[in-house]
């Protein structure tokens, strides 16, 4: 004999007029049991026989062997060996088949008794690697084809069979299974042969009823579990997506790791996720899921705008699935975007479902799922209920990393804030208490002192005088920035010549200095520069701050120089150079902050409140110019830039444009004093 034969085989080649039956394995279990307990349950001493694919089945049903042992003598166990299953003689006999015996596959159990018989031989339908079966053993959804009978005869038969293959691992029980077969056989294998062909007796219809009725029950409980299984894998899917994306604040990293999941949770050939919004024409493809063979299409953009399916994703608020997207008529319409057809062909799309992401009716981007082929496939309801529960995910995650977004935002404004409020406070606590201090002396010195000379009560009232004016100025830069933050200051911007601005502002730094011993100012500016078009007053206020900066930080040995260039045909951009003590590269941003002073608020050698630069930026943002610094570092000197915008039309002034015989040419307005507006620039 070769033990790689199926016992099931030779089974059938003896009722060769029976069809194997399909069982499912919780079906086999409970036909097993029912035969137990038949054993249990008489009194007479029956032959059992049964065989085990592996020793680790067995385990599972080693008690119930131990009660039938003490039933009867005649129980043999067949197992192919993993751990401690061996040829053994304790209370019942175990013989450990080889696993490349046919039994390996097989699952057999017969019952010989005086008054009953049945016999179950089964043999497992697929063919499944070891791994594979040792994950699916408790799987109740694993399935064989056998016989299941109590026909005597067919069970003397299955019987003789096992006991042939017992016989042929373990010799030393032949006396036994003599005894065996003299008991529960009775007669040779030839003779039962023809005893079985001549009168075989078919199942009991009753008994092949409530088998049939069994089969049913398991098929429903294992299509149940099979949609249970697919529910709880789309719910675990759902939750692993929610969890990864609430772990992130930032959007990107949100819509990158929701792609991915979802990509690889639905098998589709392309998952797609992009912001966009109600009034987006197109939107840039910056996440996608790709499986193997499928085209990337990532950076391109994906048009919107007149795109039927985008608009009926606008109007209906829901989720769109197209199952052949080559005959679909929305795509397909005349009428309708080119793109739109051309899209499905370059991209290969067969099936599309594209679901919003949504937030109380706001459109926050797009889900798309594309099959590529060979050929189209059907959208489930069950997965697009899951695309929409995913998106609105994804939704509820981007508002939260927006509203984090804000919420930092704010704390750097509040932070900026008490910044500000500190520097304040500070800068006024210096910057007026010592003018204060000092004309509170000199007053009080006139007062109670009747016999000061005249030259000393004149360098009194002239050091009165003084910070009485330093504390103007520094009232007045609070004013004004306050003015220019909040928009309450009238513009009116004019032609203007910008050499005159200049020339300006360097008469006002001159006279604010006349006791101070400035460092050498060279005017690069020429009258031949095109006019620009701002407000005078506030151009001439830009370029003395400017210049008064440039001298505090210059010793009187250095060199300040104001200079213009003309990079394009709608700017100027002028720059006021110093040779002083620089800014460092790290804080040429800052320098432009209010209050900001480079030493500490309180420890200054320069005087000044760190308005100056402050309010220059607001000035210069307002006439749509761009303001900044230049510095190689520390004792390397500094730059700052600033643009003004030229005028696009040449300015009729009197007959004259330009210059004539080197002189300046008249103007239709110079900058001017506005009362009305704000105060006389000093």
């Amino acid at each position: 004999m070769s033990i790689s034969t199926s016992v099931l085989a030779e089974l059938l080649q003896f009722i060769p007029n029976w069809r194997p039956q399909m069982y499912f394995k919780a079906s086999l279990t409970a036909l097993s049991h029912a035969m137990e307990d038949q054993v249990l349950a008489e009194a007479d001493q029956p032959l059992v026989i049964a065989s085990f694919q592996r020793e680790r089945f067995y385990r599972q049903e080693a008690h119930r062997y131990q009660r039938i042992a003490s039933q009867t003598s005649q129980v043999y166990v067949l197992a192919a060996p993993e751990t401690e299953f061996s040829n053994r003689s304790d209370v019942y006999e175990t013989i450990a088949f080889e696993p490349t015996d046919g039994l390996a596959e097989e699952w057999h159990l017969i019952v010989i008794g005086k008054h009953y018989a049945s016999c179950l031989l089964c043999r497992e339908r697929t063919q499944i690697v070891e791994q594979e079966k040792i994950e699916t053993a408790m799987d109740n959804s694993r399935r064989f084809e056998g016989i299941w009978t109590s026909d005597r005869l067919v069970t003397q038969m299955a019987a003789k069979l096992l006991l042939d293959r017992i016989l042929y691992y373990r010799p030393e029980l032949a006396p036994k299974i003599q005894e065996a077969n003299r008991l529960y056989l009775d007669s040779d294998t030839q003779k039962l042969a023809i005893a079985v062909q001549s009168s075989l007796n078919y199942p009991d219809p009753f008994v092949q009823r409530l088998v049939t009725y069994l089969q049913a029950g398991q098929y429903k409980i294992l299509k149940a579990n099979r949609s249970l299984a697919s529910k709880e894998q789309k719910e675990r899917l759902i939750n692993s997506i929610t969890s990864a994306i609430r772990r992130f604040l930032d959007p990107e990293e949100i819509l990158q790791v929701a792609v991915q999941k979802l990509g690889e949770g639905l098998g589709v050939c392309r998952c797609l996720v992009y912001r966009c919004n109600a009034t987006d024409v197109t939107a840039t493809i910056k996440h996608e899921f790709l499986n193997d063979g499928i085209g990337s299409i990532k950076g391109r953009n994906w048009p919107l705008k007149n795109n039927p399916l985008f608009e009926e994703i606008l109007q209906l608020r829901e989720s769109i699935s197209i199952d052949d997207a080559l005959h679909d008529p929305r795509i397909n319409d005349p009428n309708s975007s080119e793109s739109l057809q051309n899209l499905v062909q370059s991209c290969s799309i067969l099936s599309w479902l594209l679901v919003p992401i949504l937030y109380q009716g706001r459109l926050l981007g797009m889900v798309e799922l594309h099959h590529c082929g060979p050929v189209p496939t059907t959208w489930k309801s069950e997965d697009i209920a899951l695309v929409d529960a995913v998106a609105t995910q994804v939704g509820v995650a981007l508002i939260q990393a927006e509203a984090y977004a804000s919420l930092q935002d704010l704390n750097e404004q509040l932070e900026a804030l008490d910044r500000t409020r500190s520097n304040l406070v500070a800068i006024t606590g210096h910057e007026l208490r010592t003018p204060l201090s000092t004309i509170q002396v000199c007053l009080e010195s006139l007062a109670t002192e009747p016999d000061m000379s005249p030259e000393l009560r004149q360098v009194m009232l002239d050091t009165a005088l003084h910070d009485a004016e330093r504390m103007r100025k520094l009232i007045q830069d609070f004013l004004t920035l306050s003015q220019l933050e909040s928009g309450r200051v009238q513009w009116h911007p004019e032609p203007l010549s910008l050499a005159e601005c200049v020339e300006l502002s360097l008469s006002h730094i001159r006279a604010r200095n006349l006791e101070s011993n400035l460092p050498k100012i060279e005017n690069c500016i020429s009258y031949d520069l095109p006019l620009v078009l701002a407000d005078g007053e506030w151009v001439v206020e830009v370029l003395t701050k400017l210049l008064d900066n440039a001298c505090k930080f210059t010793s009187p040995e250095g060199s300040i120089t104001i200079d213009v260039t003309h990079p394009n045909l709608q700017a100027l951009e002028v720059t006021v150079s110093d040779t002083g003590r620089g800014i460092e590269p790290n804080r040429l941003e800052t320098v432009f902050e209010r209050f900001y002073q480079e030493e500490g608020a309180l420890r200054r050698s320069i005087g000044g409140t760190g308005l100056g630069l402050a309010i220059c930026r607001q000035i210069v943002n307002n006439w749509g110019g761009e303001i900044w610094a230049v510095s190689a570092g520390k004792n390397q000197g500094s730059q700052f830039h600033f643009t003004i915008p030229i005028v696009s039309e040449p300015i009729e002034t009197n007959g004259f444009n330009g210059s004539t015989n080197g002189q300046p040419a008249a103007l239709p307005s110079t900058p001017k004093r506005r009362k009305t507006t704000r105060r006389k620039v000093n």
